[in-house]
């Protein structure tokens, strides 16, 4: 049985009608498919003919009726048939019959394995054609094959699936970002499919398209699938290694949609609230103080909003961050602005008595702190971040005897 997340529907941004996918699917259904020429010419077998000619006009009556014919009807034509505008069709009504009766993907797994038919391969196979429309239509069908129904996706299709939705998100000027976008806010709301979306180096490619210009609604499906991540500890745990904060910090202070806002906030606080060691959440509170999010949540607070989630966000984030500042070390606000890869000239660098207290600290973790610095000299662009890791390696060589070596 998928494990899946049960988050209220109308959370989870239903792809907008607006979407290039949804408007090409409308115009796809009011076309006529000339079912008679395919039995004629011997393409389709006369059951099959008979089949699809009925779905066409009775479907939800007929399916339930006749569920083991039109499963193997589907998955013949779908396997068998290669005309673009034949196959674009058959898409839309398998997908109209799964949206309209979710429970009709056990229906499908069941008559598929009764008949010893792949489910899943034919539309894997669909997602090399050059049709944009098919590759998408196809993905959206896999997607609710493998979360509304009690069967998982095998494990090798499914890493190869989740890599074709990585590739997807990051192929420059997709029309079909939003649709990529929702399969992957369904798939990644299964506890099993997360740690697959991982392993195949999933967070990084969020990431890396967010800290780019995408449009609000995109932004908000990709942080959305961050949220969703976060809901299993372990991933929770482990999420600032990606530097999310960082980047959700720097669209909290740029957005000006509320549903943006109050996803960003709702990942902020799992990733206080679900980590299971407390050490991790308090550095995620420090990350955040470090990246000015307590500023952005004393405006928030001045801001009236319609959404009680929003407010109540707000006031955890801001006690929970307001605590963390009063424990800070001198030394824990560093090193976390260290690990961010965020150098600015705060008050702690220029500090006599820090260095001197804690120069020779750069050197636990094995050295943790000081690669760090060595690293950003060698990777980074920013002028002050340079100035800033020069200074701190010259301050640890002063203070530190053994420093130079």
């Amino acid at each position: 049985m998928t494990t899946a997340l049960y988050l209220p529907e109308e959370n989870i941004d239903m792809i907008a009608a607006t979407s290039v996918l949804q408007q090409q699917a409308a115009d796809i259904r009011t076309r006529t498919i000339n079912w008679a020429s395919y039995m004629q010419s011997q393409m389709i077998s006369e059951e099959d003919y008979k089949t699809i000619s009925t779905l066409d006009k009775s479907r939800g009556t007929y399916l339930a009726q006749n569920s083991s014919q039109v499963v193997k009807t589907l998955l013949n034509l779908v396997s068998h048939l290669s005309k673009d505008s034949t196959i674009q069709y058959i898409l839309v009504l398998l997908d109209d019959l799964l949206q309209e009766d979710r429970s009709r993907v056990d229906l499908f797994h069941e008559t598929a394995g009764k008949l010893k038919q792949c489910i899943w391969g034919p539309f894997l196979n669909l997602l090399n054609r050059q049709d944009g429309f098919i590759v998408n239509m196809s993905s959206r069908i896999l997607a609710k094959f493998a979360c509304w129904g009690h069967e998982t996706m095998p494990k090798s299709d499914l890493n190869f699936y989740l890599q074709f939705l990585k590739d997807q998100l990051a192929t420059n000027n997709n029309e079909y970002i939003q649709s990529v976008a929702r399969c992957l806010q369904m798939m990644l709301r299964v506890d099993e499919y997360r740690f697959a979306f991982v392993g195949v180096d999933g967070i990084s490619t969020l990431i890396r398209i967010l800290s780019t210009r995408v449009n609000f609604q995109v932004q908000y499906q990709l942080i959305f699938c961050l949220w969703v991540l976060t809901f299993n500890p372990l991933l929770a745990a482990k999420m600032n290694k990606f530097s999310v904060i960082p980047i959700l910090a720097d669209i909290l202070s740029d957005c000006a949609k509320e549903k943006v806002t109050r996803i960003i906030l709702a990942v902020f606080r799992n990733l206080i609230e679900k980590p299971e060691d407390s050490s991790v959440a308090k550095d995620h509170c420090i990350a955040m103080v470090q990246c000015k999010v307590l500023k952005q949540l004393s405006i928030l607070e001045q801001r009236r909003f319609d959404d009680e989630d929003i407010t109540a966000d707000v006031e955890y984030l801001s006690e929970k961050l307001q605590n963390s500042v009063q424990d800070l070390s001198s030394f824990d606000e560093y090193a976390t602005e260290v690990r961010s890869g965020r150098l600015e000239w705060s008050p702690v660098h220029k500090s006599a008595k820090f260095w001197r207290e804690n120069a020779q600290r750069l050197n636990e973790k094995n050295y943790e702190l000081l690669r760090i610095l060595v690293h950003l000299l060698e990777t980074s662009k920013d002028a002050i971040i340079l100035s800033v890791a020069c200074f701190d390696i010259g301050e640890y060589v002063r203070h530190y005897p053994r420093g130079k070596q």
